[in-house]
Order: structure tokens, then sequence, then C-alpha cells
């Protein structure tokens, strides 16, 4: 009896033994067992990480403002340029503004001067291509503001590459005929030449065939649209708002901008204008910013 009461201690001092290192080891693996944390850690890093990508959020925001803000004060900006918000999940519905419409248009590209939106955005789109200013280019990419550029061919042709360098920027390249003539005096075939033309000439130089179409002076007839139709356009883009160096004209009466107001203006330099593209930029920027709108891109609502 003695001698089994002697193995009886030695084996519970033998199971205590176990059940300390047990609980030594829970203490440094977590209950969850080897190489998981308790619970109390795993709250705690489920609680840290929207903190940590909240800070990490707010540190891009602030990197990103201060690039604008030294970007505006490079380009001499009057103000730093409004962020847009972010593109539309679903484009608006484009219709065809009223005392624009051509009879039997009702299934043709639609023709508009402002795009259907409450957001404060406007779109800025640039004719022709005459002027090919390279501060343009760096101007724009350093502000990070979008434009949407029609193009003529009798004008680009001399210079595809400037134009293959803005499209490489994220700029969209449209058609704006070959010649820039005024279509309505001119006959379906030859309208034909000059729009399916340089729907033509864009696909074969810069590997893209436009959907966006602008009528030279913004003159157009029914065939105008059926020829724009048949060969791939499918929006019509005028505009409610002219930009140059030194003003801005508008169409509407109350000469102001609005929400989804498309704004025109040219490749132009010193030599047609008293001012450089640089120069239009920084005054289109302070009329849109002042009034308390951002630029858009237009290929994003339409």
């Amino acid at each position: 009896m003695k001698c089994r009461r002697t193995a009886c201690a030695v084996l519970a001092a033998l199971l205590m033994g176990a059940a300390a290192s047990g609980c030594a080891d829970g203490e440094g693996q977590g209950a969850g067992g080897p190489g998981k944390p308790a619970a109390g850690q795993q709250g705690a890093a489920v609680a840290q990480a929207p903190a940590a990508k909240a800070a990490a959020k707010a540190e891009r925001l602030k990197r990103e403002r201060a690039a604008r803000v030294a970007a505006a004060k490079k380009w001499g900006l009057a103000k730093v340029p409004l962020v847009a918000p972010a593109p539309p999940a679903v484009k608006p519905r484009i219709t065809t503004r009223e005392g624009f419409e051509v009879e039997g248009g009702e299934a043709l590209p639609p023709v508009f001067t402002t795009v259907p939106t409450k957001e404060r955005v406007v779109f800025l789109t640039m004719d022709d291509g005459a002027e090919k200013d390279p501060e343009l280019l760096r101007m724009m990419t350093e502000l990070k503001i979008p434009y949407s550029a029609f193009l003529s061919d009798y004008v680009v042709s001399d210079d595809y590459g400037y134009f293959k360098d803005m499209q490489a920027r994220g700029v969209t390249l449209n058609n704006h005929t070959i010649n820039h003539r005024y279509l309505p005096g001119l006959s379906k075939a030859e309208q034909r030449r000059e729009i399916c033309g340089e729907q033509d000439k864009i696909e074969k130089y810069f590997g893209k065939r436009p959907t966006l179409f602008r009528p030279p002076y913004g003159n157009y007839n029914g065939d105008t649209l059926r020829v724009a139709a048949s060969c791939g356009i499918k929006a019509v883009p005028l505009w409610a708002a002219e930009a140059f160096p030194d003003h801005m004209e508008w169409r509407e009466q109350d000469r102001d901008l609005h929400p989804g107001d498309i704004i025109l203006t040219h490749f132009r330099g010193d030599e047609d204008w008293e001012g450089s593209m640089t120069d239009m930029i920084r005054q289109v920027m302070k009329t849109v910013t002042d009034k308390g709108y951002s630029v858009a891109r237009l290929e994003d609502y339409v």
C-alpha cells in the first residue's frame, strides 16, 4: 500500500507539471494554438487595419494636394484647380439640344452644348491643331487638367508626332473634318470625304476611330449627321462658351457657366492671339475655378 501511495504521488506530480507547462505555452502562443494570436490580439490587429488605411489615404491626398499647389504656382495660375469628382458609374443620356434638331434626326447622333449632370464640372475641348506648343502638353500634364482634341488633318499632318504624344498623355483625339470646310455648303458625297476621310486618317495615324465629331464653325445639316453616323460617330458636342487668352465668349444670355457646359478653344498661338496657349489655359482656369467648377474628362460622360 505504501508503494502504491508513493507511485500515485509521483504520477500526480508529473501531471501537475505537464499542466503547468501547457499553461506556459498558451501564454506564449495564444489560446488558438501555436503561432496564433489570442482573441484580444486579433481584435487589436483588425482595429488597426482601417486606421492604417485611413492614415495612408490622408498622406496620399496630402502629397497630391502639395503637387497641385506646386504645379499651379509653377504655371502661374491664380488659384489651384479644383479636383473633379469621380466619373459617373453610368453615363448620362445625351439628347439633341432644343432648336438644334434636323428633320428625321431622332435616330442620329445628338447635338448638344451641355452634358446633363448635377456635378459642378465643365469640359475643355480644343479644335483644329494648327499650334503645336510643347509647353501646353507639359502644363496640362503637370496640372492634371483633362481636355479633348478635335483635329483637322490639313493642319495636323505636318506633325502627327505631337498629337501622338498628346494621345499618350491620355487625351482623346476626335474628328473635326479633313479640311475644315463649311459642311452645309457641300454635297453629301463631299461631306463624306470630309468626315469619314478624317475618321480614316485618325484611325491610320493614331490607331483608334473616333466616336465624337464637331462640325467646323458648329454648322451642319441632316446630311452631316447621317454621314457622321454612317462612319462611326455617336455624338456631336458643340460648346456653351469659348475661351481666349484675354476673355471668354458665351452662348447663353446669362454669360455664365453651368454644370456640364462644354468650353471650346483652339490650338492657336501668338500669331493668331495676343497670347500663347498657356496664357489661354491660365485665363480659362481662372474663370472656371473662380466660379467653383472643376474640369472633367468629356469622354467619361459621353
